[in-house]
């Protein structure tokens, strides 16, 4: 069974973003611009690199979509940062509808022969959990019934955490999604055409059987201003972490609030 993530980093889709331009001009303008590239560094950098890296399944490929014109400081620090973790590949892509680069980017990585696959998702700025790839596998072999007579089958951990990352530390709270896109894997069969990327997360569960497991928490969401969904970013009900809730970050998640402080005490420094 292939297991095979997507992420997206500052890839300037046509379409696919609240924050609409005429041109792609415009959009890597606004993409590549570098107070919003140092904030989705920071995020990648200490939420959602750490939890790729420590997953304790290592057979899994994420591919990170990337625009072909990333320039190049931007492009030198994602591989520096990439390099270490060899499940990581970066994928460049001409600016396409986002869901069908992501698409296109699952079934060159499957091949022809399209074999059985779990696939998932993660934006460039949240987390996942160390164990997500080995649970996910492990559910999906224990369902083996059921997936015989389904062409693809979701599988949700619906519980994890919104959290604000800034030179302070981390504030969060406890959630109970439904329906995210982390958190969130979809198993097709062998020979199945489609990806992860041909249905939206939300109505996974309209179109397929879902299993949902409410443990263990799966999944840390960031919140911040630069978030697609800003209009509806609202940290008032966030909390800075609990002595429990920090050792779960960094146990679950690999996401130490130390690092994190280091990481955006920098983006927040002054640059001569």
């Amino acid at each position: 069974m292939r297991i095979i993530g997507v992420c997206r980093f500052s890839y300037p889709a046509l379409g696919g973003f609240k924050r609409m331009h005429d041109t792609v001009a415009e959009r890597e303008a606004y993409l590549y611009a570098p107070t919003r590239m140092a904030l989705r560094f920071a995020h990648f950098e200490a939420l959602t690199l750490p939890s790729v890296a420590a997953q304790t399944d290592p057979d899994f490929t994420f591919l990170i979509l990337i625009g072909e014109h990333m320039p190049e400081p931007w492009l030198d620090r994602l591989k520096a940062l990439c390099a270490p973790i060899p499940q990581i590949k970066i994928v460049p892509r001409a600016p396409l509808k986002h869901r069908l680069a992501l698409q296109l980017a699952i079934q060159d990585e499957l091949g022809e022969a399209r074999p059985e696959s779990l696939q998932f998702r993660l934006d460039d700025d949240d987390a996942m959990g160390v164990d997500f790839i080995e649970l996910a596998r492990s559910v999906a072999r224990r369902s083996g019934r059921l997936r015989r007579r389904q062409p693809r089958t979701a599988i949700e951990f619906n519980t994890g955490y919104s959290a604000t990352l800034s030179a302070s530390g981390i504030i969060a709270e406890d959630v109970i999604s439904s329906f995210w896109a982390c958190g969130l894997a979809v198993h097709f069969a062998e020979g199945d055409d489609k990806t992860i990327m041909n249905f939206g997360h939300h109505k996974l569960h309209h179109i397929m059987p879902s299993i949902i497991h409410p443990r263990p928490a799966m999944y840390i969401r960031a919140k911040h201003a630069d978030n697609d969904s800003a209009a509806k970013f609202r940290p008032r009900r966030l909390k800075p972490l609990s002595d429990a809730q920090r050792q779960i970050f960094k146990t679950r998640f690999n996401v130490d609030e130390e690092h994190v402080r280091d990481v955006f005490a920098a983006l927040d420094a002054p640059h001569a």
